[in-house]
């Protein structure tokens, strides 16, 4: 019989530190998300958002599309496939150790 708790050892680290975790669950709610958008959102500072989004990237859980609107850069934002699966995967975790723990 596991313990109470042992379901939180499970929780994937690079999910569930906090300003990522705000980040895939922006971006479940929406299709993509500018970068600016993000940053309001999570009050990360652009650098700091930046190495998030880098760590998310290289784990292949979101997707970065850089392009031009008129002479403005944009960045766009989005889950891959494996980011939704990921965002969706950890809720349903915690809420397992949660139901579990009570």
């Amino acid at each position: 019989m596991k313990a109470p708790f042992e379901k939180f050892t499970e929780l994937d680290r690079l999910v569930h530190e906090p300003a990522r975790l705000a980040i895939l669950s922006a971006l479940s709610a929406c299709q993509q998300a500018d970068f600016l958008f993000l940053q309001q959102l999570t009050g990360l500072t652009k650098g700091n958002l930046s190495g998030h989004l880098s760590k998310l990237e290289d784990a292949g859980l979101v997707q970065i599309d850089k392009l031009f609107v008129g002479k403005t850069p944009v960045t766009q934002i989005g889950l891959t496939a494996e980011g939704r699966s990921q965002i969706a995967g950890y809720w349903q975790l915690l809420d397992q150790a949660r139901t579990e723990a009570r």
